[in-house]
């Protein structure tokens, strides 16, 4: 058993250890005066910085959340390591070697952790070095029909995972890990027959953490006898978490916080043939869609403070990129940033583009980018007849909420004309449409953007109860939300989960719905409404603990358990009659011809009239 790290060592690492240099892999820090440095804080979301990092005291403090503490301690929470694997991984960095109490030596293991990160290691060195071999040709003419010669390969990392049952494993065993480690870290499975390769025949990308070490892999198929996905990333482990990893960033952050731009891509070759084209701030998701723990990291890495920043989006033009556009656009209000959005033509991605137009037609692809909400427009607009009536009206109101949240008041009429020209409709109908959206759409927590000066704009004062309208509809949600909040194991789990999927009316209130959506898992727990605050903007958090403490209205000697579900069952009633209009009117512009259309709008007419029966009767 290893003894315990000297005290002395202890110090004399950490006095070594500059905090601002470790805090900086990981979150932008910007001069906050004499000896200190600002950014957005890494342990809550918040749009504006109040992590403070003093490197001559060796702490940070976040005044927002209150998160504090030394060089190892923001080690230990934002990469999950022990207390000593942050010491020795420290050491490492600044070349010190340690000594232990006892005599004893570091922990053979050093924790799980750190011997993951070591097998994954190997593990991408194992991969490069088989990519020189005789049967990984077909991964270099893979490579080299995309315009990668062998720098590029080395640059990024590529390897090649041969056709074996477990030479890897075996590699790998030889080198001191155990079975249960390389089966934890992803890199082998078992079956029937014992422990195998996850990756086998396949070329192979590491896939890097913020700070460059490699915590797994994806794989691409090469082989036709391979039965497996086009694409093969390593599972969920303790070390990687595809939700939170971005590949690419570990090369692209330093620019990326220099320019304030970063560009997503779609794939792993998208993001090398970006770099090698000069485009050098490109990432990439990991097997998932890109979501709001992405969000996260990047607005840390760009500093998304100020709203002069650029995050560009490029998809595919087919049915599956235009779906990634969708999701994308649902989320962009969470950057500061102006988002963008850059399709390249015939078809073609960032690899494809460069392949067979060169580096200049990569950059000029990122430089014709357009704002995500013109895109939006006419990606909408393409979805509608814009010959009939009723193509133009369901046109207006899918498009005019788009045009309504637009911040810059000097870029809103023009839209607004624009919108009307697209639509051959009459400009003050527009106008209308946009300006009852913009009441709706607009969220407190959503800074200006879009605007053609930088201007320091106030913090925002915390939202309020008092502050929401007082009409019917807004009044049902909030009381609604007043139940769930303050009695959820009363509601029910079943109507609790149907209600949070509902729509609302309330954009403020539709915030506070999703932050409990999110958190249902802790409905009946004590910490319940502390995961609906933190799940919230920060803007938003007053309006959760208010809706948590606010008296119910429910009448005097009602029983409460009856109020808090017929509250509740309203939302969802609410929503059930929404989807029935929706339907009808589907089924009123339906072509009667069209057999298999009607029958399926009338099918789920009876579906939706069903299940509001059954309320009822419940």
């Amino acid at each position: 058993m290893a003894g315990l790290i000297r005290q002395g060592d202890i110090e004399e690492v950490k006095a070594r250890t500059n905090i601002a240099d470790i805090v900086g892999d990981y979150v932008q820090l910007k001069s906050a005066g004499i000896g200190s440095m600002k950014g957005l804080c890494p342990f809550h979301d918040e749009r504006t910085p109040s992590f403070h990092v003093r490197p001559q005291v060796g702490f940070y403090h976040c005044f927002g959340c209150g998160e504090s503490g030394d060089v190892y301690s923001f080690l230990q929470k934002m990469d999950h390591v022990t207390f000593s694997e942050a010491v020795e991984r420290l050491a490492g960095r600044a070349g010190l070697e340690l000594h232990y109490e006892d005599g004893g030596g570091a922990a053979p293991d050093h924790g799980n952790r750190a011997r993951l990160l070591a097998a994954n290691q190997a593990a991408a060195e194992f991969f490069v070095e088989r990519l020189g071999s005789h049967d990984a040709q077909i991964g270099r003419d893979f490579l080299g029909g995309r315009g990668f010669d062998a720098e590029a390969a080395a640059h990024f990392g590529v390897g090649f995972a041969p056709k074996s049952w477990d030479e890897l494993t075996k590699h790998l065993r030889g080198k001191g890990f155990t079975t249960d480690e390389l089966t934890l870290s992803g890199l082998v499975s078992s079956g029937d027959r014992g422990v195998y390769d996850r990756f086998r025949g396949r070329l192979v990308w590491p896939i890097r953490d913020i700070t460059g070490q490699t915590i797994g892999f994806g794989a691409r198929k090469l082989l036709d006898d391979d039965k497996g996905p086009k694409y093969l990333n390593t599972p969920e482990s303790p070390v990687y978490h595809k939700a939170q990893v971005l590949y690419g960033l570990d090369l692209a952050k330093r620019d990326i916080s220099r320019s304030h731009q970063v560009v997503v891509v779609e794939g792993y070759t998208d993001v090398m043939a970006c770099h090698l084209a000069g485009v050098t701030t490109a990432v990439a998701t990991c097997g998932t869609s890109f979501g709001v723990d992405h969000i996260k990291v990047l607005r840390r890495v760009m500093g998304d403070d100020s709203g002069v920043g650029e995050v560009v989006f490029t998809f595919d033009p087919d049915a599956a990129g235009q779906k990634a556009a969708m999701r994308a656009f649902s989320e962009e209000q969470r950057f500061s940033a102006q988002t963008f959005v850059a399709v390249a033509p015939e078809g073609f991605d960032p690899c494809d583009l460069r392949l067979h137009r060169g580096d200049d037609a990569v950059r000029r692809l990122v430089d014709s980018k357009k704002p995500m909400f013109e895109f939006m427009i006419r990606q909408l607009l393409g979805q509608y007849n814009l010959e009939t009536v009723e193509g133009r009206i369901g046109a207006l109101r899918a498009a005019a909420p788009i045009v309504g949240d637009i911040r810059d008041p000097s870029l809103r009429p023009g839209y607004t004309r624009e919108l009307a020209r697209m639509l051959g409709v009459d400009l003050g109908e527009v106008r209308k449409a946009v300006s009852t959206a913009q009441g709706r759409s607009r969220t407190p927590e959503a800074p200006p953007r879009y605007s053609a000066v930088a201007v320091e704009v106030p913090p925002e004062k915390p939202f309020s109860l008092l502050e929401l309208p007082t009409d019917p509809v807004t009044r049902m949600e909030r009381d609604g939300l007043m139940a769930m909040l303050q009695n959820p194991t009363l509601v029910g789990s079943d109507i609790l989960a149907r209600a949070v999927q509902t729509s609302f009316s309330n954009a403020s209130l539709a915030i506070v719905r999703d932050a409990m959506a999110s958190s249902l898992d802790h409905a009946e727990n004590a910490d319940w409404l502390d995961q609906v605050v933190s799940a919230v903007p920060e803007a938003l958090a007053n309006l959760v603990k208010q809706l948590a403490m606010a008296p119910l209205p429910e009448r005097p000697g009602r029983e409460i358990t009856r109020y808090v579900r017929d509250v509740s069952v309203a939302l969802i009633e609410k929503d059930l009659l929404r989807q029935n209009a929706e339907l009808r009117g589907r089924l009123q512009r339906a072509d009667p011809t069209n057999r298999d259309v009607y029958v399926t709008l009338q099918r789920e007419i009876m579906r939706v009239e069903a299940e509001r029966r059954s309320l009822r009767d419940e």
